[in-house]
This record gives C-alpha cells, structure tokens and sequence, in this order.
C-alpha cells in the first residue's frame, strides 16, 4: 500500500520557525504485504512511509509570508491593490510578485518587532529507523520493529500449545521449537519483501526500507511504477515467491517423517506460506491482490487513479467482510475450531483479530486513496509559479536600504550578490524579523543571509514530484530559482510550497 513520508499542518505566519527544517516531504513510499494482515507498499506520493502513511509535506519551517514580517502572504491586502505579476527578477530589472501571491508591495516588507530569533541551521534528514537493523540486504536497510517481538512471542505460545498436542514428549522445549518456526516464518516473510524490494530496483524505484512488524512486512518504495504492466508484476511478485516457498517446503517434507520435529516444523511453513500468498492475493488494497487489480483497471481505463479507486473500495469492503466473516467461521467450526464454546476464550481471540486484520485493511485503503489523489495534484506544484520575485542586493547594503528597494519594487525576498550580480547567499526571512526597526539602518543585510549551497538552487522549470525531491534532498528554508541559462528567477519558500500542497490536497479529485 502507499506510505508517504512526513507529515504536518500548515501554522499561522506569527508562529514560531520550527527548530530543524526539513523542507517539503515528497510523495509516499510503497508496502507490500507479505502475510495476513501485512500491507502491500507502493509508491506513494509510496512513499512513504506509505512511510510513511501520514500524508503531506512536514511542517515548513516558516511560514511567514514576506521578509521582515512573518505573517501570511495570502492576508496581505486587498485585490485592487495587488501589483501585477510577471516573469522572473534579474539584476538590473524591476521585479514583480508571483502570480497566486497578493501581498501589497507596501505590506510586503513591513515592520516587525523585536523578539523573533532566527532559527538553527537546517540539519540533514537522519536516515529512516524503524526498529533494530538486521541488515542491508541489496542495499536496503531491513528493520525488526518493536512489535514484532510481541507477535513471535504470541506465535511461540500459541503454536507451543499445538505442538503439546503432536508431539507431547518434547515437554517444555516445545517453546523452542516454537520460537524457531516464528523466526523461520518471519524469514519467509523477508523473502516474500526482498521479491517486492528486488522488482522495484529492477524497475529503478527507489526503496527506503523493508520492516517486519506485528501483522507482517512493508516494503517503502519511494516511487510509483511507471506503468499498469510494471505495477502488475512489482505486486505480483510477492505472492509468488511465498507459493515457491511453500512448493520448496512441500519437496523437502516428503522424505522426513511426520511425526517428527521437522515434519512438523516443514509442514508448518508450508502451509503458512500458502495462507500467506492466498490472503495477499486478495483483489483489495493494500494488499498485492489489491494492487494487481488496480494495475488491471489502470490499463483498461488508462487512469490510474481509477484503478486507485476501484482497488480500494474493494480493500474497504473486505475489511467488512474481515471483521464479521472471520468469527463466523470460526464459531461454525468451519475454521477448525470447536463451536460448542460461542461465549469462550477463543471466540474473543478470533473477534480480536479480526478487528485487527480489519482495520489494517481498512486503513490502508483509505492511505491508498489519499496517496493517489496526492499524485493527481502534484503536477500543480511547480517552482515557476511559486517563486517570490526577489531584489539582487549587494553585501554592503543595509537591511533598511535592502527593504525599501524591495517595498519599492513589490517583491519579496533579497538575494545578496557580488559585484558581476552573481549570487551568493539569501536573506533569511525569519533573520529579518528578528531585527527591530530601529537598528535596521546599521545592520548589513548579507549578515542575515544563508549561502547559497548547490542543493540550493531550484531550476525554475521545476514541478510536482520532482520539484519535492529536489527541495527534500536539501532541507531549507528558502531556496534560489534560476533559469536555465542561470539567470536569477527569483526566491521560493518552503512554506508557500507548503501552502500550495495543502491547497490541492483539499481540492477534490
């Protein structure tokens, strides 16, 4: 299912910068589910992370709207007062605001009391946890998570209390043989990722991690296939390798003994790898069945967000099914357990999972849908339309002269320049309202100013996925866009990326 990375709400311009910037979160990873209860990961706008499943970018550091005030752009004056919008700022010319951005140019630089600090310096994303790293399988990191180690202790008692009815010499070392076919059929699950994980890198989709959890496995793939047909497979391949396994495990079964250790123990794994690659075959999401029948309906409708949609009732109506058929079948006996006790311990247990299994389904369904309408909006994010046209300063101005030639002009942001205009570093805007009125006359406009880093500059063509990985790659606050021939176009702020993020994310498919 889809997992996107990050997470956050927009904050009034008069909050404070948070602590570490991060820049805007892209599209979501992707899990696959690799058991009962396990999730199928895609892309999503996949990631992360489906990733991971909080949907949005992270909460941009500021959001203020012009240099020097720290409120919202979008309350700055009325329509009649806007100033016209046009293309980008070079040294030498006048530069206008953006189009989609109505400050009033006498608004834009206003002042702004003292009291505001400017924020520490932008820290590198820490690579994705998750649990305790196993390994490195391909390249990608393989997490164990906390919960994990719950289930193989419910595995343990409850396939030892099975275990106490074959094979009752073992006494009290059932439990280690317990515990053995919970890490050997979690081993089963790490292959039924490592397929997922293998296809995608064969298909040149990035993948943040693989992580083995309460009710299964995800693997966090960062991108969407490019395809209905690769989409196919990149699900496809899961279920495919558990029959394998479970095929593998059935040949090495017929020369041992049955009533055996490892009888028991092959058995086991065979039929649980079959159960594995059933359930994930199942036509809804987040399941692979789930993402096979998106991909179907993907090439017959040409769109994939039909397919997303059509996949993911399906998922919601099998978690219904989940939640009421599982303990009806298992108080009809049909499951194989006795139905004489319909008030008993075991009825509460199957109730209590089916819940479970249920809302993960149901959940990421509904990940699934956000992730696909998220991807159907990003092409509407693009660097050219959001960029706040900026005045070229040079490193002696004051902050006062800097201000007024921007007010003057009607733009937004100031880019310090040397003498031959190329530039070398951007004013921060949190940095200006942290300097009172008053001393703004005396205080050098470069000595508020980030410089400039090469993930810093942002071509001004630019949008949608592709514009959120490049400002993901490079946490700031603001960045500098050029044009191709690398003329300044102008400055972009993390939060009007933000802002506009939101926007198309609250506006119907």
């Amino acid at each position: 299912m889809d997992v996107s990375g990050g997470s956050g709400q927009p904050r009034s311009g008069n909050d404070e910068p948070a602590e570490s910037p991060t820049g805007p979160a892209g599209p979501a990873p992707h899990d696959s589910p690799a058991r009962p209860g396990s999730r199928a990961e895609q892309p999503a706008p996949g990631h992360g992370d489906p990733a991971h499943p909080a949907d949005g970018p992270p909460p941009a550091p500021d959001h203020g709207g012009t240099p020097g005030t720290g409120t919202d752009p979008d309350a700055a004056a009325p329509a009649g007062d806007r100033p016209p919008t046009g293309p980008g700022t070079r040294p030498g010319q006048t530069p206008r605001p953006p189009a989609g951005h109505d400050s009033h140019p006498d608004r834009a630089l206003a002042h702004s009391g003292p009291g505001r600090t400017p924020p520490p310096p932008p820290r590198r994303p820490r690579e994705p946890g998750g649990g305790l790293l196993m390994g490195r399988p391909f390249g990608v990191p393989v997490y164990v998570a906390p919960s994990w180690f719950l289930i193989a202790a419910l595995i343990t008692w409850v396939f030892g209390g099975q275990l106490d009815r074959v094979l009752p010499q073992l006494g009290a070392a059932r439990y280690l043989v317990s515990l053995f076919f919970a890490v050997a059929f979690y081993g089963s699950v790490l292959v039924h990722e490592l397929a997922h994980t293998v296809a995608a890198l064969r298909f040149k989709l990035p993948v943040r991690r693989i992580q083995l959890q309460f009710l299964g496995g995800v693997s966090e793939i960062e991108k969407e296939a490019e395809t209905p047909g690769r989409e196919f497979v990149l699900a496809f391949v899961g279920p495919l390798l558990s029959l394998v396994l479970s095929g593998v495990f059935y040949l090495a079964l017929q020369p041992v003994e049955r009533g055996t250790v490892p009888g028991v123990l092959l058995a086991s794994l065979m039929i649980s790898n079959l159960i594995v690659a059933a359930f994930n075959l199942l036509p809804g999401l987040p399941l692979d069945g789930g993402r096979m029948l998106r991909a179907v309906v993907w090439k017959i409708t040409g769109r994939p967000m039909s397919g997303t949609v059509a996949a993911a009732w399906v998922g919601r109506a099998l978690a219904v099914s989940v939640l009421i058929g599982l303990p009806l079948l298992s108080q009809s006996g049909a499951l194989g357990t006795a139905a004489e006790d319909s008030v008993g311990l075991g009825t509460v247990t199957d109730a209590l999972l089916a819940a479970i299994v249920a809302a993960i389904i149901w959940t990421g369904a509904g990940n699934s849908l956000r992730m696909a309408r998220l991807r159907e909006h990003l092409p509407e994010l693009r660097a050219r339309a959001l960029t706040r046209r900026a005045v070229p300063v040079e490193t002696s101005t004051s902050l006062a002269e800097a201000l007024r030639r921007a007010n003057a002009a009607g733009a937004r942001a100031l880019v310090v320049v040397d003498g031959h205009g190329e530039p070398l570093s951007l004013v921060r805007e949190t940095a200006i309202a942290g300097v009172p009125e008053h001393r703004r006359p005396w205080v050098a406009a470069s000595s508020l100013a980030q410089d400039l880093t090469d993930g810093m500059r942002v071509s001004a063509e630019l949008a949608g996925e592709e514009l959120l990985d490049v400002l993901r790659a490079t946490p700031a606050t603001e960045y500098l866009v050029v044009e191709e021939t690398g003329e300044i176009y102008g400055v972009l702020s993390a939060a009007d990326v933000e802002r506009a993020f939101v926007k198309a994310m609250a506006r119907p498919s």
